[in-house]
This record gives C-alpha cells, structure tokens and sequence, in this order.
C-alpha cells in the first residue's frame, strides 16, 4: 500500500510501541497511594515532563485527555462556561471558518444549547484568518468575547495561521485564544510558551507516531476551564478520569522523538511534497494545489480535479493501493463539500471535487512515482464516469 493519509493518523513508531508494551507490562493506578500506584504516577509524570519540553510548555500546563477531540471540546466549552459564568454578557465564540469539527461542532452546540453567538471569522483564500479581521471582530464589542479559537495550521489545505499575530491581538483586548494544533506538532516548531497570548492549544498523540487514545490540552498559568467530565478529580480538577500510564508513555516518547527531529524530518517533507506537485501536475495539468503555496504544512498537498468528484476518485486510487483523503478523516463517507474550501471561496463543484496527500515518517519518492502513475488515469475514469451520470 502506498500511504498518502498521514494527517488522518500515522504508524505507531517502534520505540513508543516499545515503551507502552513495557508498561502495558506494570499494574497501578496512577491516584492510589501504594507503591504500585506511585510507581504509575511517576510514569506519568514523566511522561507530562517530556511531552511539556516538546510543546514548549511547563508540566503543570499539561493536561492529559483522550485525544484531540476532547482537548478541543474541554477548552471550547470549558472556556465558554467558565468565562460566561464569570460576566454573563460574555457569549460571543470567535472560531475561524476553516477549524476542524472538534472545535465548530462544540462551538455551535455552546450557540444552540447554551445560549453562546458563534461567529465563524473569515478566511482569505489561501484559508488564511487576518490578523485585522480579528481585531474587527473582537473590537465590535470586546467585553462579550468569551474566547477564540484558530487552528495552527489546516487539516485539509495545511494553511498555517499566523499564530503568533493572532495571539497577540486576543491578548490585547484580554481575550483568550485557543490553537489547535494537532497538525503542526512534529511538522512546524511549536513553542506554546513563546506565543505570548495562547491560553490553550491541542495536541494529539496519534498525529506524531503515538498511541490512537491519548491527548493534551496545555493551558496556561491562570486559565482554568469549567470541566467537561466529573468524577475523581484528576488532572487538577480540570479532566476527570483513570489515567493511562502505558499510553501516555507512548504519546510521551513519540513526542519526544519528534520535536528532535522535526528540523530534518520537515525538510524531507517538504522536498518530497514539492516533487509530488510536480508530479500531479505533470500527469493532470489543470489540478488546482489548494491552500497557502508557500506557507503551509511541509507534508500537506491539496489538490482539486476539475470534472471529479473526489470521492470516486479516492475509490480508484484506492483499488490501486495508494490511500488518500477527500479532507478530514472524521467527516469521510460524508457526501457534502468541503467547509474548508467553500469558506475560501471555492464552489459546490470544486469543493466536492477535491482530494489531500498528506506525506509522514517512511513516506517515499517511490510513493510519488505510484501517485503520479496512477493518478492521470484515475482522473480520466472520474470526468468520464461523471459526464455519464450527468447525460
């Protein structure tokens, strides 16, 4: 199989599958007070240490979740309903247009069930928020601005969002924002601490080469979300539920390995995704390359097919051994376009059209060669196909 869906999830690396098997080995709850239990909280504990040092972050600004989904419900929610409690006429949700449905879904559930007024800020056509829109945004009525939340870079078109500007306007006006980052952790330097501003950011361990269960909301000094789930107080208060030594350690070393070798590993990416353009291009001339053409995520290339529909098109890819995506992963099977590419700009067609290669760890050019060996015929049989069904 040639596998092209790394922003879906990655291999589990040898040495975090080595670490878990390891304590999957050991028996403890991290919370019990015995010997055994101790001995599951210091492997916690390190874990948060190692996988704090890879964001940028200190260990008590680690909070450990079961994935990406629910670190964006806990801060979406969590922020709102702790924000609103605090000044009631707090209830503005800014969300970017483009956010992946762990952050739209809550915030629009917040807007239909708990009073909150989302506004999905917009997006350039690279699916870009501007710094300015923003502060237009917020400066409507500052006061009532629960939180914001911008992904660091798309799951779709790997646009990278100016981050840092971006923080620093929430800061301004004394509002916090929340990044997810799931995609940028391992691909794009990641430094949570240097981005004066972020009050929460997302990370997820099967995006880097960790275990498919386990992820973090880091959250800074002062900013305490009302909890999404009760029960034994772990986690400060802030995320209930038994802690998972082995996966932790497994999310931990893959961390680890991944901010060592991000640097060179993004480079490779980058070099490999710039020859599979070329590639699709070569063999499908009018495909459209989607998102920022320079600063995006280095393994990310989102093409549309003019006359495709991209699922069909993912289907005879995939009777050819390659595995892609038509977008994100949670939405596949999904017969509705992209919400990424309409809020660019794109029409019903080109955003229903449209497929993601997404390269990751032991991604190869002889991938690219299959791709581009196969894509020019894939297409040919969509148009033809499609054009039947119209007649």
């Amino acid at each position: 199989m040639v596998y092209l869906d790394h922003a879906a999830t990655t291999a589990v690396r040898p040495e975090a599958l080595a670490a878990m098997t390891e304590e999957f080995g050991r028996l403890g709850n991290a919370s019990a007070l015995h010997g055994a239990g101790r001995a599951a909280r210091r492997a916690v504990e390190e874990a948060r240490e190692d996988i704090a040092g890879a964001l940028g972050a200190s260990p008590n600004e680690v909070v450990f979740t079961a994935g990406g989904t629910e670190a964006d419900n806990l801060a979406v929610k969590g922020l709102y309903w702790a924000r609103s409690a605090a000044a009631p006429r707090r209830r503005r949700v800014l969300v970017s247009a483009v956010e992946h449905h762990a952050v739209l879904d809550p915030a629009h559930w917040l807007g239909g069930r708990q009073g909150a007024v989302v506004e999905e800020l917009p997006v350039d056509g690279r699916g870009a928020v501007r710094p300015e829109d923003l502060r237009a945004a917020i400066a409507r009525d500052p006061d009532g601005v629960a939180l914001v939340s911008v992904m660091w870079a798309n799951n779709e078109v790997g646009t990278v969002q100016p981050v840092a500007e971006l923080a620093a306007v929430a800061a301004e006006y004394g509002v916090p924002m929340h990044t997810d980052a799931v995609q940028a952790v391992g691909a794009l330097e990641v430094d949570f601490s240097a981005h004066a501003g972020l009050a929460a950011l997302t990370a997820s361990a099967h995006k880097i080469g960790g275990p498919v269960g386990a992820g973090a909301l880091v959250l800074a000094r002062g900013v305490d979300p009302e909890p999404v789930l009760h029960g034994g107080g772990q986690e400060r208060d802030v995320r209930s539920g038994t802690l998972a030594p082995p996966l932790l350690r497994g999310f931990a070393e893959a961390a680890r390995l991944a901010a060592a070798e991000r640097a060179e590993h993004a480079g490779h990416l980058a070099r490999l995704r710039e020859e599979l353009v070329r590639t699709v291009h070569k063999a499908v001339p009018d495909a459209v390359l989607n998102g920022d053409p320079e600063d995006r995520l280095p393994g990310n290339a989102h093409f549309s097919f003019p006359g495709c529909e991209g699922d069909a098109l993912l289907m005879l890819l995939d009777a050819q051994g390659i595995a892609c995506s038509t977008g994100s992963a949670c939405t596949a099977g999904v017969a509705r376009p992209s919400h990424v590419l309409l809020a660019m700009g794109a029409d019903t067609d080109t955003a229903l059209g449209s497929l993601r290669f997404s390269l990751g760890r032991g991604s190869t050019a002889a991938d690219v060669e299959a791709l581009g060996a196969a894509i020019g015929p894939a297409v040919e049989r969509a148009r033809a196909a499609r054009g039947k069904r119209r007649r």
